[in-house]
């Protein structure tokens, strides 16, 4: 108790010397603490003069009052010096999460068709983005005449124009050259789906793109029932839409197909019944479909007399479109974020 004013003294120092906040607990600990400077002269109070007890009693607690508020300063000091860094960064500002990322929805989409045809022991297979007339056309049952080579639109690459067959290269205008690709470099039986953009030189508008998805699947074997064909119809709709929908088989003509069918699943929006979304007839035209052509296998290496099998041809852009009820397919290939964040 004779040393009071400098024990105050040195304490005032030691706190001033806390050079961080870790440092500056260890000195209130050492001065306020159980065992720290304050309890140890409260303590010798008991051992002083009666009449003495009450003024160094006050001194005591004036010590300990001035040492408190030293500390608070002292830590509010530290806290102030880390707190702007260069750059004007504020630690103690909340903190931002980082934006996260997600799947474009029809990425999304064909992700969750692929996980679904896997599970029915289907291959995802993966063409060329650039093809040529010869996979796209020739091998595809595609007369030389046929007027489908130019109401398809396709991107023809610089250079090329003049030449024919696998020497005149374009931009896929759809993926069903791929299936003749996979037949000519795998052994059959098949069974595979193969998505993909493909390219179009057409006007956009609501309903068209010039780069859109599209979504294929394929089965080749010794018998191939209608049935098969159904069960991939089905596939892709239920994993679209998350429920069953009614579907139906009317005659089409596709060079690729014999027989060719248009397949439409029953109008979600209104059941059936009729609506603007379906132009009153209660049904949408969702995908051509049916068995290849024999002289599709041909070109694929195989001997139509022993093999059969059943094409489905989806339009992924606009079965997504349904899904979330998006009314212009451009949207999709905008890259407004705004838009796409809503589908992670």
């Amino acid at each position: 108790m004779e040393n009071v004013e400098e024990i105050r003294l040195a304490g005032l120092a030691s706190v001033a010397a806390a050079a961080s906040p870790e440092s500056l607990r260890e000195v209130r600990s050492s001065l306020l603490g159980a065992k720290g400077v304050v309890p140890r002269l409260f303590k010798e109070l008991a051992s002083a003069p009666a009449a003495e007890r009450k003024v160094l009693g006050q001194v005591v607690n004036e010590l300990k009052v001035q040492w408190e508020a030293a500390i608070a300063e002292r830590q509010q000091a530290l806290a102030d010096a880390v707190a702007v860094l260069p750059g004007g960064f504020d630690v103690t500002q909340p903190g931002r999460a980082p934006a996260a990322g997600g799947l474009h929805p029809i990425v999304q989409v064909m992700y969750d068709l692929n996980d679904a045809f896997r599970s029915l022991n289907f291959e995802v297979f993966d063409g060329p983005e650039i093809s040529s007339e010869l996979f796209d056309f020739d091998r595809l049952n595609f007369p030389p005449d046929h007027p489908a080579r130019e109401s398809m639109d396709t991107y023809w690459l610089e250079g090329y124009a003049g030449r024919r067959g696998g020497d005149r290269l374009c931009l896929r205008p759809h993926l069903t050259g791929a299936s003749v690709r996979y037949m000519l470099s795998h052994p059959p039986p098949f069974r595979f789906v193969y998505p993909g953009r493909v390219y179009r030189n057409e006007s956009t508008d609501a309903g068209h793109e010039r780069a859109f998805f599209q979504y294929e699947a394929l089965i080749v074997d010794k018998r191939v029932p209608f049935s098969a064909g159904k069960v991939m119809v089905n596939t892709v709709l239920e994993t679209v839409f998350g429920r069953q929908v009614k579907t139906r088989l009317r005659t089409g003509f596709f060079p690729f197909v014999e027989p060719g069918f248009e397949i439409d699943m029953q109008c979600l929006g209104c059941d059936g019944a009729g609506c603007s979304i379906c132009k009153r007839v209660g049904w949408l035209e969702v995908m051509p479909g049916g068995p290849p052509h024999p002289n599709v296998l041909r070109a694929g290496g195989l001997d139509p007399a022993a093999w059969e099998g059943f094409y489905v041809n989806v339009g992924l852009d606009r079965l997504v479109m349904m899904r979330y009820g998006i009314n212009d397919v451009r949207l999709f290939h905008g890259a407004d974020l705004r838009f796409l964040s809503q589908f992670k």
